[in-house]
Parts: C-alpha cells; structure tokens; sequence
C-alpha cells in the first residue's frame, strides 16, 4: 500500500535510535506531513471534583503479564519478498491497539463521565479500563481492586509496574493470553474475557495460530516465561467480539441505574450479515495477510503460511494523525514515518474496501433534476460501525456548463460540520434519514444518534438509553428479522424500501432553473471518526482532558474527515 509520505515500512526504521529492548519516547523531525505537537501554554489543572486515584504498582505485576518490547525483542526484522517491513512488533506499535491507552479523545471522553456522575467515577474508570488499559485491569481484578484511569496516566517513558501495563495499551501479552472460554457468548462481551491469573509465573500459556516448534517455544519461554499454544480462536470473530461488543448500562439523573444500552456492536452486526455465515473473520479484513510464506520471528523463525499483519487497519485515520501530531504530549511511541504510514494505510482502506457510490437514473423535466444516488457498503458490518461519534454522509452537487453550483447538499466546513446538519447547528435535534432530497438544507447522514431517559439527544455514554436513529448502512446480506434487536435500523430508515442489506438508494429531485446544460451530478460519501458536535459538547467541560482534546480538535478539524468514495453523472 503505498504512503503519501513517500517512505515505505523498510525505510521508516532508518535512523531509529531507541533500544531494541525498550520503548522510550522518540521525535523525529523533517518528515514534511509530521507535525510535533507543543502545548500551548501550561495546562490547565483537572477538574477539583474529580478525585484521581494514584495507583502503587504491586510486585507481582511481571507475573502475569510482559509488556510488547519484550515481545519486539524477537518478533521483528521481517520483511516480505517486495522488501517491505512486515513484523508484527513495529506493525503494531503505530496501531490504535498499542495506542488505546494514549486515545486523548477517550481521556475526555472518560473525564467528561466522570466528571458528570461523579458518585460513580471508580466504576465507570474500571469498567473503561478494560478495554483500553486491559493488562493494568486484570493485575488490579486479581488482586481485588478497581483500576485507575487517570491514575496511570501521563503517559510517560520509563513506566513501571502497573503504569507500564496500562500504557501498552492492548498489547500483545493482552490480546494472546485470552483463553476461548466462551468467547462469542454474552457473557464475554464488554470486556468479560477469559485470562487464566492463576497459572504460574513459569508456565503461563500464550495462543497462536500455529503449532510452535520445539526451538522457538524453548526462546519464548526462557525470555518471557509464556510458554506458546496452538489456539485456533485466535483468528475467530469471537476473541475480536469482547471489545468490541460493548454494553453499557446508562446511570439516571437521580442516581439510579437505568438500562442496558449496545454503545457498540460490530460483532453483532457481522453475525446478522453474509460475512459472518461465510465466516468471513474480522482478521480477514483488518489483519490481512502478508500474502506469501514469512517467519514470524527473527529468532529460529521458520517459514509460516497466512501470516497476518498486525496493522489492525479501522477507520480511525484522524486519531492517528492527532497521536502523531501531539506525540510528545501523548507519550507516542512509534515513530513519526510509522504513524504516518499507519494513517496513510488506514485511509486508504477506507477508500479501497468500504464502499463504494453511483450515480443513476438522471433526468431533466421542466426545470427539475432527479437523480438516484446508490451507496453499496463493502464492509463485513455496518457503515460506520462501532463507536456512536462516527458518522458518513452524501455531499452532493449539481453544476452546469460553466462549473457553478447550481445544488449543493452536505458541504463539509473547515471547522468540522456538515452544512445543513441539524445535530451540528442544535445539538437538541439531529438530521433524520432521508429517502428522497429537494432542498440544500437536506443531508443524508448515515449515523446512530443517543437519547437519554427523557429522550432528549445526548453525546454522553452513561446518560444514553436508546438510539433514536441508526440509519447506518447494512452490510451485506443483513437479514433484519434474525439479526439481534439490538443492531436493527432505528428511525425512518426501518421502513425506508431503498433502505436494504448492503445498499441505500436516495432520490434527488432538484430545481435547476434556467442553468445552462449539460448538468454534472457529482456525489460524494464523506466520513469522519468523530463528529463535530461530539467534539462541542466535550469543549464545554472546563478540565484538563475535555479542554486538550478540543484544542486538538479545533487545530485539526479541516483534516477530520475525508472522501471515501465518489461518482457523477452528466446531462444534456
């Protein structure tokens, strides 16, 4: 894939100057699309009601888990026939996997929580944790305590203990370590996975896809002390589906508990599709293979078949560009070529394997245009899919001879809204689901929008009961009648009939006036990982957390959302 940098995965560990053995925090300067972030001014103190937790690393820490440099150690100095980079260590470091704990959006995101049920601050951290700091929450669950969000933050070079395992992130002792006990099942998702924290220091075991050779599994268990196992489970949906099957239960104005609410559901949604009858796997898509038989370590690595990539390739290129960005303030430490690539990639997916846009059936009657746009969703789930602040939307136009406007629906503004957005003009009210557009102040946008108790529009996790609308395109062969109530489109969308498994069709019926022909119909799919309002609405929280990430926001919202698929159409 290639990178707009100009620098491929080999060439990105020139000039590396950390050791093998240990992550320290790097800056890399001259790269011409890297940008060292520098705080502007002194930071602002957390907010006084939000009691932060300091966290005392125990000793037996080590025991349960070893962080990704040890792993790097051995598991890197791969490369592909092409000369390309593919070891799983450095692949991983530029994820948002390894960086799930540097998220400064989800540092708000957790600040503004708290900061708005604050009798619940101990639970709702832990619960957040889990996912994001995974190794930090098991360590503290073993031994009877909660985990510390805040408490094992700032990121910082030279972490120990605990603080270190919360800043690997969803690293690799994480993630390998998940036994298959009901995996797939309820009782796993939000987080509920199955780490064995009784088996010695010694003998704890780590799953792969193959069978270890005898010499390779001798190295691993004298560095580390894991001791490798062949786990088929480990390129199933259902080990991706803890995380990302994730239920909240929503916490009342007075206190009390409210309902059980599908923040996100990817899994669910691919169960429902033609994808997961097929089982056709997350890793499919998101770990693809290298493509040709490579080791998997430069240590006694032999030759494997279907090695996949640990790109962990989503949707999230803004975040990975804001991480890069602000890397000395986030504690990044990947290197600045290796974020760039990863955002690169991640962009490039979206615009290769997500969707795809058709212009048809255009006509010109009396003054009016009418056009059917189509949007095909290519990927295994719905688009956009997991976390609610992602949203796609159609911008089109209609120019004439000359290139004037003579229609436009969904402009993007530099400073991150859609035109037209009701949600981003009020944040009371929110756009609904169109099956046909005639005016400019009209815009499909494919999204999940949150209600609290009172059903009033909310951007708050723990205030949100319900969706009041999910038009976010179906993947293929969706069937709604099988598929849990909890993925079901929600709103308009339910009883639009263009509204189908892996298709929308909108209709355009447009006044041209006296505009000279030919006419260009020209539509274009948008998306963004983190919509405008849900930046707004954390700006008005005054603490540390809410108030950076909407500097960052507002630095980089010209660049928040990119075109992922487009097409037009001309008539005479």
């Amino acid at each position: 894939m290639c990178c707009s940098t100009g620098l491929t995965a080999a060439s990105s560990r020139d000039g590396e100057t950390m050791n093998q053995w240990t992550f320290v925090t790097v800056i890399v300067l001259g790269s011409a699309l890297i940008v060292s972030g520098t705080p502007e001014g002194p930071p602002a103190a957390p907010s006084p009601i939000i009691p932060v937790q300091t966290v005392t690393a125990p000793a037996a820490t080590d025991d349960l888990f070893k962080t990704a440099d040890r792993c790097i150690a051995c598991h890197k100095g791969i490369t592909a026939s092409d000369g390309t980079d593919v070891s799983i260590g450095y692949d991983w470091r530029a994820s948002m996997m390894a960086n799930s704990a540097r998220d400064p959006y989800w540092h708000a995101a957790v600040r503004r929580e708290i900061t708005d049920f604050p009798e619940s601050s101990v639970s709702i951290e832990t619960n957040c944790s889990r996912c994001h700091m995974p190794m930090a929450n098991v360590v503290a669950a073993s031994q009877g305590r909660e985990t510390s969000v805040f408490g094992n933050l700032p990121i910082q070079a030279g972490a120990e203990g605990e603080a270190a395992l919360a800043a690997d992130g969803v690293s690799c002792a994480a993630c390998h370590q998940i036994a298959p006990d009901g995996l797939g099942s309820e009782a796993s998702f939000t987080g509920q996975f199955t780490v064995n924290t009784d088996a010695a220091p010694d003998g704890r075991t780590v799953y792969g896809p193959f069978e270890p050779d005898e010499g390779g599994a001798g190295i691993m268990h004298s560095a580390t002390g894991f001791r490798p196992t062949e786990g088929a489970h480990m390129q199933s949906a259902e080990l991706c589906s803890s995380c990302h099957t994730l239920m909240t239960h929503s916490i009342r104005n007075d206190g009390s508990d409210g309902v059980e609410f599908p923040e996100q559901a990817p899994y669910l949604e691919w169960q429902a599709s033609s994808f997961g009858r097929k089982n056709v796997t997350c890793q499919d898509c998101h770990m693809p293979e290298v493509g040709e038989d490579v080791p998997v370590t430069a240590v006694l690595g032999r030759e494997r078949p279907n090695v996949s990539r640990h790109v962990f390739r989503g949707g999230n290129f803004f975040m990975l560009r804001m991480l890069n960005r602000y890397r000395d303030e986030l504690g990044v430490t990947a290197l600045p070529q290796e974020m760039a690539l990863a955002a690169a990639r991640t962009e490039d997916h979206l615009r290769e394997a997500t969707a795809t846009v058709e212009v048809m059936d255009v006509s010109l009657t009396d003054g009016v245009l009418s056009a059917t746009v189509e949007i095909r969703n290519m990927a295994g789930h719905k688009f956009p899919t997991a976390y609610p602040s992602r949203r796609a939307w159609l911008h089109v136009t209609v120019t004439d001879r000359g290139g004037d406007t003579v229609f436009e629906s969904g402009a993007f503004s530099p400073d991150g809204r859609v035109i037209g957005d009701d949600h981003d003009a009020n944040g009371t009210t929110y756009e609904p689901h169109y099956a046909e557009i005639t005016s400019p102040d009209q815009v499909q946008i494919y999204q999940s929008v949150m209600v609290d108790q009172a059903g009033e529009v909310t951007t708050g996790l723990m205030s949100a009961e319900r969706w009041a609308k999910d038009n976010r395109l179906l993947p293929d062969g969706f069937d709604a009648s099988a598929a849990d109530p909890r993925v079901r489109p929600v709103g308009e969308a339910a009883t639009d009939l263009d509204f189908v498994a892996g298709l929308d069709r909108v209709q355009y019926s447009v006044p041209t006036g006296d505009a000279a022909g030919p006419l260009t119909v020209t539509a274009e799919l948008w998306f963004q990982p983190i919509g405008y309002r849900w930046a707004q609405n954390l700006g008005e929280y005054d603490t540390f957390e809410t108030q950076r990430f909407f500097r960052y926001y507002r630095d980089m919202a010209e660049r928040s959302a990119i075109v992922i698929a487009e097409a037009s159409e001309e008539i005479r």
